[in-house]
């Protein structure tokens, strides 16, 4: 891997079954940290992606061309990130979500949206690949709500977070994805 704390010590990559890696693409084993580097099933990687030590990419991940990707990421299910995109070390892409091309994410990209613009900024939840992916249009429109509180009211991420709570039933699977996402943010939120 190419960390300048790795010391020989035994580490792996793991590629899932149906992955696609496309031409010059590079995937760079774990260090102490996570002692592996992880890329699931049904992913496909296009020409000349980056895949730096110590990531998870987990199952059905499109990673569109040159796309540069830190050590330590983590991107979970379903995501889409377009071409020529950088994501920083330490970033968190939530599933379903959308990067842009041409984009540098320095921050986490929450669950079920798009992002797009330089920085990128929230630019709608993620309908499209939603529907494609089974989600029905009452449970996109709860998401577009939930969503609606965080980047389109007066609140503050405490403040929005509350709201959503308050609003929306425990227990439902979106709703707390999307606030332990959140919650579980170092770098932040777009």
């Amino acid at each position: 891997p190419q960390d300048l704390k790795y010391n020989n010590e035994v580490t792996n990559t793991e590629i899932g079954s149906n992955t696609t890696i496309r031409e010059f693409c590079t995937i760079h084993r774990g260090t102490s940290a996570r002692a592996k580097t992880i890329v699931g099933s049904n992913c496909l990687l296009m020409a000349y992606v980056h895949i730096a030590h110590d990531c998870i990419v987990k199952d059905n991940v499109i990673i569109a061309n040159n796309v540069q990707v830190g050590g330590h990421v983590n991107i979970e299910d379903y995501c889409n990130i377009g071409g020529g995109s950088l994501v920083h070390q330490f970033c968190k892409i939530g599933c379903h979500s959308f990067l842009g091309a041409g984009l540098k994410l320095v921050q986490d990209l929450p669950p079920y949206i798009k992002a797009a613009g330089n920085p990128p900024k929230f630019a709608g939840v993620n309908s499209i690949g939603l529907s494609r992916n089974g989600f029905n249009e009452d449970l996109i429109l709860t998401i577009k709500k939930i969503y609606r509180i965080i980047y389109r009211s007066d609140y503050n991420t405490a403040q929005a977070i509350q709201k959503i709570e308050e609003t929306f039933s425990k227990g439902d699977k979106v709703v707390e994805n999307i606030l332990t996402f959140i919650n579980s943010s170092d770098r932040g939120i777009i």
